[in-house]
């Protein structure tokens, strides 16, 4: 099933490093199954990452087909990819878009982390546009499971079936 990325945009007062407070909009990323989930999602959210009051003012789909975080990076950027196809009938060259979320901290780097997150791909692409997303943070769906790794088969134990030795 492929995860369907959520825009939504939360007014709320926020204090600033000067002390200074202010009503301000931001816009956050969350996956979620339906516009009723990501405003529960979003409220979720919020509720423990601010005290005060807040709206969510929008939530819409968000036009992306993979999220790329990176360590040590504090933006996002959306990045766009021409995959690149030839129609055997006309031979002409076709393009398809996709649209890509990548973390980095400036537009090099997030160049560089979308040739990153594309290194699998074997068909032909280019990379048109990279622009600085307004997303402040992404919150994708964890059920809990993902922190309980399968056991390796290093540590997985085979019983062997156990043979008695019977006197002839």
């Amino acid at each position: 099933m492929s995860v369907i990325w959520y825009e939504c945009k939360v007014k709320y007062r926020k204090t600033h490093e000067t002390g200074e407070s202010k009503i301000t909009t931001e816009t956050y990323l969350l996956d979620a199954i339906s516009y009723t989930e990501a405003e529960a999602r979003i409220t979720e959210e919020m509720a423990a990452y601010t005290s005060e009051e807040f709206r969510i003012t929008n939530i819409k789909v968000a036009n992306l087909s993979e999220v790329h975080p990176f360590e040590n990076s504090d933006r996002w950027f959306k990045a766009k990819i021409s995959l690149i196809s030839y129609d055997d009938e006309s031979g002409k060259e076709k393009k398809s878009n996709l649209y890509m979320l990548i973390q980095a901290n400036d537009v090099k780097e997030a160049y560089e982390n979308t040739e990153q997150a594309m290194q699998g791909t074997t068909g032909d692409y280019t990379i048109p546009a990279i622009t600085e997303s307004p997303i402040l943070d992404v919150f994708p769906y964890f059920t809990g499971e993902e922190e309980e790794a399968a056991p390796s088969v290093e540590s997985t134990e085979v019983n062997e079936p156990e043979v008695e030795e019977t006197e002839a």
